[in-house]
């Protein structure tokens, strides 16, 4: 299993706001703290908004928030919504699949477990959980 990059940059977009949740911070700060191409994490901001994870303000003083408390966002819901699709194999899409042994072979089976574990894992975190060595993660985003 392999995140894209969005649902990576999601996360770290999350993570360095639930720092300071009640606080704004800007696209061109979390790009440069975070290394980000700001953008991509333009892109990333506006999709995290439309999913009712973030808030944003325009103009002087505006910027992004979170719109609930890190406690309240998991970790799978923004997995499931910023990945475009869970197809870990060819099989996994009946309209594509052109594998020969797909009517007689259980690994899509498995791997359909596999992902449903991995998903009930991310389930259990939320982005509080993330956040939870917030003096030595802010250390490291000012290097």
């Amino acid at each position: 299993m392999h995140l894209t990059r969005f649902s990576d940059n999601a996360l770290r977009c999350l993570t360095f706001l639930a720092l300071a949740p009640q606080t704004s911070a800007t696209t061109a700060s979390i790009a440069a703290s975070m290394a980000l191409s700001e953008g991509h994490l333009m892109k990333v901001v506006q999709r995290l908004a439309a999913l009712g994870f973030i808030e944003t303000t325009r103009g002087r003083g505006g910027g992004i928030r979170l719109a609930r408390p890190p406690e309240a966002i998991r970790i799978g819901t923004v997995i499931r919504a910023t990945e475009e699709s869970f197809r870990l194999v060819e099989c996994f899409d009946p309209e594509t699949n052109q594998c020969p042994i797909a009517p007689a072979c259980v690994l899509a089976g498995v791997l359909d477990e596999a992902l449903a574990a991995f998903l009930a894992v991310l389930d259990r975190v939320t982005l509080a959980d993330l956040a939870v060595r917030p003096t030595q993660l802010r250390r490291l985003l000012r290097a």
